[in-house]
């Protein structure tokens, strides 16, 4: 499971918030018709409690520690005095107080309302951030299902294409490596199952794909291993000696280098790269 403690971007997330808060905390002082957006027409009934006010028992129940009392509080900001900048900070802070309670599915839902109300403001790369680690901290073990991987990939990828000047760049860099190595190792996975099978062919597919989509991870160097055990069992000898020697020649110093040239001696063989072999194309292409 990847990491769930307090990273380094989640305190800095929890910093946005609160000065997210502080800034509105000003304003509450302020009279509804001003900041908070008084109601068009004067036969209108005012809400019986100032934006402001709302707003800041929101932020002293998240200081207590009860996270739902923020999250409905901060809802009813938005319900009342919809389309201000009350309710644009509040629902920001809706969504992060969602994710600190561990209701991921609300949080990545207010975040994503934020995003489709107000593209173009300043907190917008926070709610992206949001609806990030709202996925990141949903990846399971690697036997399971690896959408929420996937879903936490491209919410990152989002971060660093449009944001990528933001305090959260970085750790969303960092965050969408860790997920695409959760990835490689998911394929590693199922290509054990089969290798162990002897459903040769199947694992082969699937070092492959570590090989060609995921060779700056952790897990190339296995795949590259267990391609030389693959291929041997298959009688594919030249494919085998391809894989150990472009192993060796990127890794020269793994162990899972020094496990293949023993197995391909074993056999009185060496590893030799065949350059016409997809296995020295592929990490090329990659590499080069």
């Amino acid at each position: 499971m990847i990491g769930r403690g307090l990273e380094t971007g989640i305190r800095r997330a929890a910093v946005a918030a609160v000065l997210l808060g502080l800034a509105l905390a000003v304003g509450g002082c302020t009279s509804v018709g001003n900041i908070f957006g008084k109601k068009d027409s004067a036969d209108e009934t005012l809400p019986e409690r100032p934006a402001g006010e709302l707003y800041n028992e929101g932020l002293a129940a998240m200081q207590r520690g009860n996270l739902r009392k923020a999250v409905e509080s901060f809802e009813e900001v938005d319900r009342q005095y919809p389309y201000t900048e009350a309710a644009r900070k509040a629902q920001v802070m809706m969504a992060f107080a969602s994710y600190r309670r561990g209701d991921y599915e609300t949080a990545i839902n207010a975040a994503q309302r934020y995003l489709s109300l107000y593209p173009g403001t300043p907190d917008a790369a926070y709610a992206q951030y949001i609806i990030g680690m709202s996925y990141y901290h949903q990846i399971p073990v690697v036997t399971r299902d690896q959408e929420a991987t996937r879903k936490a990939m491209a919410a990152m990828q989002e971060i660093i294409n449009n944001y990528p000047d933001s305090v959260y760049a970085n750790d969303a860099r960092e965050k969408y490596a860790a997920a695409r190595d959760q990835l490689a190792g998911k394929e590693m996975q199922i290509g054990r199952y089969y290798q162990e099978r002897r459903e040769y062919v199947a694992a082969v597919n699937r070092f492959k794909v570590v090989v060609t989509e995921y060779a700056n991870t952790r897990h190339v160097e296995e795949a590259l291993y267990r391609l030389t055990e693959t291929n041997l069992a298959m009688g594919l000898n030249s494919e085998a000696q391809t894989a150990a020697a472009v192993l060796g020649h990127n890794f020269p110093d793994s162990q899972w280098y020094k496990d293949a040239y023993r197995l391909l001696g074993s056999g009185g063989l060496k590893p030799v790269e065949n350059k016409e072999s997809w296995i020295s194309k592929a990490f090329k292409i990659v590499t080069g």
